[in-house]
């Protein structure tokens, strides 16, 4: 195993969090305006220093970063979400396929206790055959949002937002690459940017809606699944806590079922969760396979 050393490309909110979970093996930031960087660009930092770096730029830098970095053969994890064009993507994971390194896209709410706890449940088939996936999710970053120099155009919470849960739903429901979302509602109330959208999907057994905002009054994640045998819900995250799983067993002909309420509050784990998991998918050889969900997400948020 070859020491574990990384760098951290873009010093702002997210490269803030990621910097701070593994201090032992950062090497630095690289960062051209926070002062706090000890890097302004990227090729001031020496290769022999770093074999992994965390890119946590706006969207329209992220592709230049990340070819520069593969082609030194350095593992990438990259903050979500990646969007450019099919060929564009497919050339970054062939490049790194070829120097024999990791490129990761970074989602990470999937490391969430209770939305783990829940895809154990459905894998048990716990609800039986499934029919139907609700999810919201909502924070009041809209000002924020408007006060940005890069985040408040193009698809705003659609990307932002929309490609958590987009990424949720492959994840937890074991979508196909095939399966098609339309867009039902874009809304601008407060944002040049949508800052409001619900997504359906137009393909597959399970009936799926994905609702998003920037302009929740407190930060909101809700999940409802609702199966044959029974249903999954989730109340928020465990970071706004507390958190509430409730496994329901279905009672027929009709009355009320059966529950398990499981509950959680604890600061964020899932930084350091996902840390660590990208960090083992470096140290050994591995059939690391996201470049079809990846893919996905691109064109269903390019699409609508």
């Amino acid at each position: 195993k070859s020491k574990f050393n990384f760098l951290v490309i873009g010093l702002g909110t997210q490269g803030v969090k990621r910097s701070k979970i593994d201090t032992k093996n950062l090497v630095g930031a690289v960062d051209p305006v926070n002062k706090l960087a000890k890097y302004r660009y990227i090729k001031d930092v020496p290769l022999e220093k770093f074999n992994s770096a965390y890119v946590c730029t706006p969207d329209d830098k992220k592709i230049k970063i990340i070819e520069y970095l593969i082609k030194n053969k350095k593992n990438v994890l990259v903050e979500k979400p990646l969007l450019s064009s099919d060929k564009k993507i497919k050339n970054l994971y062939a490049l790194a396929k070829k120097n024999k390194c990791i490129l990761y896209i970074a989602y990470n709410h999937r490391f969430e206790p209770f939305l783990i706890k829940a895809k154990k449940l459905l894998k048990k088939n716990k609800i039986g055959k499934i029919y139907l996936c609700n999810m919201f999710y909502g924070n009041g970053t809209s000002l924020l949002v408007k006060k940005s120099v890069w985040k408040d155009k193009r698809k705003g919470a659609l990307s932002d937002l929309g490609s958590h849960l987009l990424d949720l739903s492959f994840w937890l429901l074991e979508l196909k690459s095939q399966t098609r979302f339309i867009k039902l509602i874009s809304k601008k109330f407060e944002n040049k940017s949508p800052d409001y959208a619900l997504l359906t999907n137009q393909s597959g057994d399970t009936k799926i809606n994905l609702e998003m905002t920037y302009c929740m009054w407190r930060n909101s994640f809700k999940l409802d699944i609702i199966g044959k045998l029974g249903s999954l819900h989730m109340d928020s995250l465990c970071k706004w806590g507390p958190s509430t799983l409730i496994l329901r067993r279905r009672t027929k002909p009709s009355g009320l079922p059966k529950s398990k309420i499981f509950k959680l509050k604890s600061s964020d784990p899932t930084w350091k969760i996902e840390h660590e998991y990208f960090k083992k998918l470096t140290q050994k050889p591995c059939n690391f396979k996201d470049e079809v969900k990846n893919i996905w997400i691109n064109k269903v948020i390019r699409k609508i």
